[in-house]
Parts: C-alpha cells; sequence; structure tokens
C-alpha cells in the first residue's frame, strides 16, 4: 500500500489535467456561476429601480430555459408531429429542427452588455454623426396602464433606427428587437442576442418555423416584454413609408385576448434623418438591377476608412439632424373592440397612419423636394424650403429649422449636398449631378405625403 509506483511522465500530465478539470466543473465554475449570477441580480435590482418599465422575468431567464420552454410548447409540439408528417420523417428529428429553430431565434439578454456598454455607445454614435431631436416621447407614454405591454412601432429609414431608439429608450426599459438574418453572422451575432434582440428568416421559411417564431413573440409579449418592431419590414428602398408587412402582428394579435387584463400598446414612432448612411445602397437595391446586387464587406471597410480618415484629419461634420416624434398610442383591446374584417391588415393600416401622421419634416427634405421639382436658383430653393416649413407647421408637423434665414438654411443643405458631389454652386446657379438625381429624390420622398385621418 506504500510501496512508490513509478509511472511516465505524460501519465502524470493527464492525471493532472483530468484532476483540474474536475475541480473546476464540480467547484470552480459553479462559484464563479454564481458570484457573477449574484452581481447580475443586484445590476437588475437596481436598473429596475430606475426604469420606468422595469425588466421582466421572462427576458432574464437563463436562454436553454426559455428554448426548451418554447419547444415543449403545445402548439410547437402539435407543429412537430405534423412538421414529420407532411415531410415523412422521424418526429424525433422533426423535433431538433424545432430546437434549432428556437437556437436560432431565442436571445441571450445580458442587461450589463444593454446597459452597461450598448446604450452608452448608442449615445455616443447618435451624438457624434447628428444632431437628435426628439418630440413627444413623454405625452405619448405617460397615459399608457404600467402593466401594459409596450410595443413601440418604428418606420425604417437606416439601419442607425436600432442606435438611435435603443439609446432614447434607456430610460424606460431594455428593448427587443426582431433583426433580419444579415445580422447573425459573427461577431454581430452574439453582440445582438445579448442586446435581446432575435433573429427573423426572410426567407426559406415553413410552418414549423413561423409557429416556432409566433410562439416566440407571443410569450414574450404575453409576459410584458417591451419590444420595437418595424412594421414595414425592411429599409425603404425610395424614402417613402412602405405598405406595412403583417408577419410579427399577426402573431400578436392570434395570442391577444381582449378580456385579458393586460393590454397590449402600440407607440408609433417616426424616425427621418437628413443623410441616411445607407442611401445610395438602398437605392441600388431597390432599383432594376436589384437581383444582381450584393452589399460586400469590402465596401463597408472602405467607408469606414473614408470615415475614420475625416475624423483623423478634423473635416468631419455632421450629417445634420436625426429626428424622432413619437406620436397617438394604439391600445390592441380597444382597436379589437372596433371590429374589423381583417383585424391583421387594420392594424397594420392604421399603424402605418401614426407614424405617418407625426413624420418630421427636415430642411435636407424641403431643399431635395425643391431640386427634384426643378428648382436650379438659391432664392427660388430658399424660398421653397421656408413656404413649405410654414405649411407644415400649421398642419401641426414637428419641423426642425435652424433659426436663421431660409437662405442660410438651405445654403447649409446645398453644402451638404456639394460635399458629396451632388451638385455644385455657381454662383446663384445649381447644377445638379445627373447620377445624382435618384437620391435627390429619395430625399424628397421621406416627406409627409397628406395629414392622415383619425384612426
Amino acid at each position: 500500500m506504500f510501496r512508490t509506483v513509478e509511472l511516465p511522465l505524460w501519465t502524470v500530465i493527464l492525471l493532472v489535467i483530468f484532476a483540474a478539470v474536475t475541480f473546476a466543473s464540480h467547484f470552480l465554475f459553479p462559484s464563479v456561476r454564481w458570484y457573477f449570477r449574484k452581481r447580475a441580480e443586484r445590476l437588475i435590482a437596481q436598473l429596475n429601480t430606475k426604469l420606468n418599465r422595469p425588466i421582466q422575468p421572462f427576458k432574464l431567464a437563463r436562454r436553454m430555459d426559455t428554448i426548451n420552454r418554447l419547444i415543449h410548447d403545445p402548439e410547437v409540439a402539435q407543429a412537430i408531429v405534423d412538421h414529420a408528417r407532411e415531410q415523412d420523417m422521424p418526429e424525433d428529428v422533426a423535433y431538433e429542427t424545432a430546437r434549432r429553430y428556437a437556437r436560432e431565434i431565442v436571445p441571450g439578454f445580458s442587461a450589463l452588455l444593454y446597459f452597461g456598454v450598448a446604450t452608452r455607445l448608442a449615445r455616443w454614435l447618435s451624438r457624434s454623426l447628428y444632431r437628435v431631436r426628439v418630440t413627444g416621447e413623454a405625452e405619448a407614454l405617460a397615459g399608457i396602464d404600467p402593466k401594459a405591454t409596450v410595443i413601440y412601432v418604428l418606420n425604417h429609414r437606416s439601419n442607425m433606427d436600432y442606435v438611435l431608439v435603443t439609446w432614447l429608450a434607456a430610460h424606460q426599459t431594455a428593448l427587443a428587437y426582431a433583426v433580419g438574418e444579415w445580422a447573425r453572422r459573427w461577431p454581430l451575432g452574439p453582440l445582438i442576442r445579448a442586446m435581446g434582440g432575435y433573429f427573423v428568416r426572410r426567407r426559406h421559411l415553413n410552418p414549423l418555423y413561423r409557429r416556432v417564431l409566433a410562439r416566440y413573440v407571443q410569450l414574450a409579449t404575453a409576459n410584458g416584454v417591451t419590444q420595437a418592431v418595424f412594421p414595414e419590414g425592411r429599409l425603404s428602398r425610395d424614402g417613402a413609408l412602405q405598405a406595412p408587412k403583417l408577419g410579427i402582428l399577426s402573431y400578436i394579435l392570434a395570442d391577444h385576448d381582449p378580456e385579458d387584463t393586460r393590454d397590449v400598446v402600440f407607440v408609433p414612432v417616426a424616425v427621418n434623418y437628413e443623410r441616411v448612411l445607407e442611401d445610395r445602397v438602398l437605392i441600388v437595391a431597390g432599383g432594376e438591377t436589384a437581383h444582381s446586387f450584393r452589399l460586400r464587406w469590402w465596401m463597408v471597410a472602405r467607408y469606414l476608412w473614408r470615415h475614420l480618415q475625416l475624423r483623423l484629419t478634423g473635416r468631419f461634420t455632421r450629417f445634420g439632424y436625426a429626428a424622432v416624434v413619437f406620436g397617438r398610442p394604439l391600445s390592441l383591446h380597444r382597436f379589437l373592440w372596433q371590429g374589423h374584417a381583417d383585424p391583421a391588415a387594420a392594424l397594420g393600416d392604421a399603424l402605418i397612419d401614426r407614424i405617418g401622421e407625426v413624420l418630421p419634416v427636415l430642411p435636407m427634405a424641403l431643399v431635395c423636394e425643391a431640386l427634384n421639382k426643378g428648382a436650379r436658383d438659391v432664392a427660388v430653393v430658399a424660398a421653397h424650403l421656408e413656404t413649405r416649413a410654414e405649411d407644415w407647421r400649421e398642419e401641426g408637423r414637428a419641423v426642425y429649422y435652424a433659426q436663421r434665414e431660409a437662405r442660410d438654411t438651405a445654403m447649409v443643405a446645398l453644402r451638404m449636398l456639394g460635399v458629396r458631389k451632388a451638385l455644385r454652386l455657381d454662383g446663384d446657379r445649381i447644377v445638379v449631378a445627373e447620377d445624382w438625381l435618384p437620391v435627390i429624390a429619395y430625399y424628397a420622398n421621406t416627406l409627409p405625403t397628406q395629414k392622415s385621418g383619425e384612426t
């Protein structure tokens, strides 16, 4: 028993490694997880005392727990059986397919990353790129039942929408976004998932995937998770408001009981920019050659490199206004009590109308409207800007117009276009580059069309 036993060195090394792994897995890792979980719980408790809408337990649940809850949901279980029958496959294979869909969709929210890093970065980025203006937030949110599930409904102008609204809503709550497949790639995928975003496929859909996605949206809504939804479904290709896509809205409607004590309140949010970062990319993507267009990584890298050069040389100037206006909230209880032949279509139209009601008016759009109508003189453009701005003010629109003469405001917008080589000034005469006419039309389209009727 006490005799010396000789072992090869490689055996001793393996034994030490196995002992270290066993110690770490049974003692060290659980202790570390417990320590960080306690820190996270204290952080969330502190945050919830400051937030107008505390973070819901459903959002804070462990990701694997939510995945298991989702795939064992009775409706998903029935969808698995139906999928196996339709595809002539074993049910356990269909089950694993549903689990894969659930892992793809369900986020893993990190309060530390969201409030400690993301919101601060979003605030810095928004302010460094734009002069941010916000109107109507307090009035829109003041009368909403604290127990209601709030869903922000936004028009989709730019990928900056995510950044801008994340920062602006940070004092209210943490938002859960539906994000397209473009963001699933590393390193964006893990980051967006940790910020509470859930991924939605645009292609290769089937009934099983739709059921898994629908149940996740319904469970999140029923548990009070604050969400942000883009009813247009994608970025506007021409600058104008698009017809609503009814996917997520229909999921919410299908599971909503008007007799339930928890209401769902949609808050319309209209966003507009004097400079959309992706404007030319969106115009090309919406044109006749859209099928052959691909946004390459080197295009993004080239743009970032040029932007960095401007920053380092001190030649960068902000891209004008980024305006956010909150509209009239819509209670789903009240909406359904009105009765509609097609509730999903009626809800989508009502929300788009309410966004259109408060769409902000910016100087760049007014200048582009004048150029799009053929104005080629600075005085004519300035007169158009002043007249149209006054018309919109009389209609009750939010018009962001610096306290300066109309000519000076027009010149600021014209110089912004001049820096991009969209036009050049020859005295008071404006010479527009032909290949930039679609961009000018794009910004003219960002103006409201007409005053929407009451919904």
